[in-house]
């Protein structure tokens, strides 16, 4: 209730300011400075800096070493210089940690509009511009227009689908905005945008990972790893992943626990990787 209030009070405010100049000329400051608030992130050696305009993004800086320490463990483990794709890569945290720790050459895929900004904003901070590449499209088994459909228009915000109207438990996706965007298959991505085929890969979009690994053709048979988060009861996700990894000559090597119950992040890899 105390929050709905703030935000009331908020909104009567940008409401009075919008009606004079002077107060759409605080309102743009405002904004301005909110855009610009930076913060520092140390881990082992490596300085990193990211755009913080919310308490979200604050969050994901703050809990950078400890929301998804095996995520961080599994980009130390890629041999330097590797192609990496990044997909759902949301402010680019882990685009610019394997830029900066592995000197990984980075395809960063992130369809949302509100979170497109930041990952760019990101990438600069870091003068990352000659390793990671920003890729604004959808991946999903098939080239075409669809619907992104997001729960939340917040700065950084997640839990988005792209073709499909589920969320990553398989339940229905609330909703609340969506536009019409191009998708297209990693096949069609080498094919069409002539990008590198990735040595390594991390996937998490949500939902749909196995709509994308779908259309992973020969880009599956030839990566050496993936990082792919995968929810155990949902089923259909879970079952046709497997499948396919399995199919594209993969192996399981391990399954980290996430926050959410039955959530991993699965690794997998080439069996000559693994013996290495």
């Amino acid at each position: 209730m105390i929050k709905q209030f703030i935000k009331r009070v908020i909104t009567s405010i940008v409401v009075g300011l919008s009606k004079t100049t002077a107060g759409l000329y605080t309102y743009q400051q405002i904004i301005d400075t909110a855009m610009n608030r930076n913060t520092m992130v140390k881990y082992r050696s490596h300085c990193m800096t990211f755009a913080v305009p919310n308490s979200l993004n604050h969050y994901r800086i703050d809990t950078f070493a400890t929301k998804e320490p095996d995520t961080i463990e599994w980009v130390d483990s890629i041999p330097e210089g590797s192609v990496l794709w990044d997909i759902g890569a949301n402010i680019g945290l882990y685009s610019i940690y394997a830029a900066k720790a592995r000197n990984c050459q980075v395809y960063a895929f992130e369809p949302s509009v509100f979170n497109l900004e930041l990952l760019a904003r990101n990438i600069f901070l870091n003068k990352l511009q000659s390793q990671i590449t920003i890729i604004p499209i959808a991946l999903n088994d098939q080239l075409g227009l669809n619907l992104f459909k997001m729960s939340t228009t917040v700065w950084g915000g997640a839990l988005s689908t792209f073709g499909q109207v589920f969320d990553q438990n398989g339940d229905t996706l609330k909703d609340v905005f969506e536009y019409q965007t191009l998708g297209m298959s990693m096949s069609d991505v080498i094919g069409l945008l002539h990008i590198p085929q990735p040595d390594f890969i991390k996937i998490d979009v949500d939902g749909i990972e196995h709509f994308i690994l779908r259309g992973g053709g020969s880009v599956l048979a030839e990566v050496n790893g993936i990082l792919i988060e995968i929810n155990d009861n949902f089923r259909e996700q879970a079952d046709e992943s497997v499948d396919l990894l399995k199919k594209a000559g993969l192996t399981l090597h391990r399954k980290c626990n996430l926050e959410s119950p039955n959530q991993f992040n699965q690794w997998w890899f080439r069996p000559e990787i693994l013996n290495r």
